[in-house]
């Protein structure tokens, strides 16, 4: 029960700086501030050469070109080997076509995984669940999604996550529900009395003072 709690308590969260982590990958040691500068989706996966986790690493590698197109680096995570994840990359390509060229980080000894929080008991005492980490140019930690592990991720919807984070960043905007690049924006409401009322004359698409949209 203590080590329960003191998982959940490291437990990183939205706004966070990403925890630094110095560790062995399949393209060498790594850490954390080596990704300063740019995007970052690290992702941690139950084990190798199991299907779910498969069909995830092909789907990530498949869309590298869109994750690059946004600047973004990925970095796969499990508590296999390095020997591990090569084999595994290696059978990926060869029974699939599929290659892997991102690198993986060998948590052997759990110590990325519990500073991100990725073990979760109720799920697996030794593997990681299926964490998403979406971490900007700052290294400030923007979203956090989790699956368990009978559930593969959608690419996409990380993909759309970045988008809107970028978005949002560049614009000074909201992104409603279910937007796609393209679609109109939120404007951040008002904050004074005088600016609701003014906010109805300035030309946005608004349901009411507090909501009001605008193409980009």
């Amino acid at each position: 029960m203590e080590e329960q709690t003191e998982q959940i308590v490291s437990m990183p969260r939205l706004g966070d700086k990403a925890p630094e982590f110095e560790a062995p990958t399949t393209h060498g040691t790594l850490k954390m501030s080596d990704f300063k500068g740019s995007w970052v989706v690290l992702f941690s996966h139950p084990a190798d050469f199991t299907p779910v986790c498969t069909t995830e690493f092909m789907g990530f590698a498949q869309l590298s070109p869109e994750f690059k197109k946004r600047g973004v680096e990925l970095i796969g995570l499990s508590v296999d080997s390095i020997t591990s994840h090569i084999a595994w990359a290696r059978n990926i390509e060869e029974k699939a076509g599929v290659k892997i060229t991102f690198p993986i980080i060998a948590d052997l000894n759990k110590e990325v995984s519990v500073k991100f929080g990725m073990v979760h008991p109720g799920q697996s005492k030794t593997e990681t669940v299926r964490c998403t980490f979406i971490i900007d140019p700052d290294q400030i930690i923007r979203l956090i999604l989790y699956y368990p592990l009978t559930t593969g991720r959608n690419m996409d919807e990380i993909l759309r996550c970045i988008d809107a984070l970028q978005t949002a960043d560049k614009n000074k905007v909201a992104t409603p529900a279910n937007w796609r690049p393209g679609d109109m924006v939120i404007v951040p409401p008002p904050k004074t009395q005088e600016a609701a009322e003014e906010r109805l004359k300035e030309g946005f698409e608004c349901v009411d003072w507090y909501f009001c949209k605008r193409k980009l």
